[in-house]
């Protein structure tokens, strides 16, 4: 599908939010997907795996994650300067305050035109634990999580009782985990907790570990394995499709 490119500012009870919106160009009534980014905001591998999403028939939402701490349309480098200040971000903002966040963006979609009324969402190392994050909303029909960091260690700013994984018997749509086995921010024993975590919680989930490192997807750098990356895109819209349609 040829797709087309637009930015909106939504309002948050924390501030203006900028988000980026990717869609179909032809006319129709589309599913959405909540894309979160990693810690460095809609970077430009961020923006293509967006459009590839997009192309598929979605509409797709970027938010910048950290907005509250940044000028809008910041984005980090990929340098040891972008991962200081986005790490520094991601310990900052209170989980509670990504949750208003995707409120924000589930209300916007309802005033759309275009929206069919199903959202789903999707990220990648933060986005990833974000995207496990905004299925506790009920109106989230699915999750693909990307090698989701944070989810073990509690280590967000949250109070214990509102940390992510222990409330996963709050999810109703369906999880996809997808992990990279050499991955060393969640390896393996991180991985058996979250996982049988899931199973306590009678979550429905899919579990995948593949043979990649941290970041497998980012189509920038030493780490980018591209027939993983077609691999889990295509898991991703079957998931979706299958969901919330």
């Amino acid at each position: 599908m040829i797709i087309q490119h637009e930015t909106v500012d939504l309002e948050t009870p924390t501030g203006t939010m900028r988000t980026y919106v990717y869609r179909p160009v032809d006319e129709g009534h589309y599913p959405a997907i909540i894309f979160y980014s990693e810690i460095f905001q809609q970077t430009a591998p961020i923006a293509r795996s967006a459009a590839i999403m997009a192309g598929h028939g979605f509409v797709v939402l970027v938010p910048e994650v950290a907005h509250e701490l940044n000028p809008i349309g910041t984005v980090l480098a990929y340098d040891d300067v972008g991962k200081e200040k986005g790490n520094n971000d991601k310990f900052t903002k209170p989980l509670k305050d990504h949750d208003t966040d995707t409120q924000a963006m589930i209300d916007f979609l309802q005033t759309r035109p275009y929206y069919s009324g199903k959202v789903g969402s999707m990220g990648v190392c933060l986005g990833g634990h974000l995207a496990f994050r905004a299925a506790l909303n009920p109106a989230l029909g699915a999750a693909c999580c990307l090698y989701a960091t944070d989810l073990h260690s509690n280590t967000l700013p949250a109070p214990d009782e509102d940390q992510t994984l222990a409330r996963a018997t709050e999810i109703q749509g369906e999880l996809l985990m997808i992990w990279g086995r050499q991955d060393p921010h969640v390896p393996d024993t991180p991985r058996a907790t979250i996982n049988q975590a899931l199973r306590d919680a009678e979550c429905r989930f899919s579990w995948l570990e593949v043979n990649g490192q941290h970041a497998f997807m980012r189509d920038e750098g030493e780490r980018y394995d591209p027939e993983l990356a077609l691999q889990c895109y295509q898991m991703a819209v079957n998931l979706f499709r299958r969901t919330l349609r």
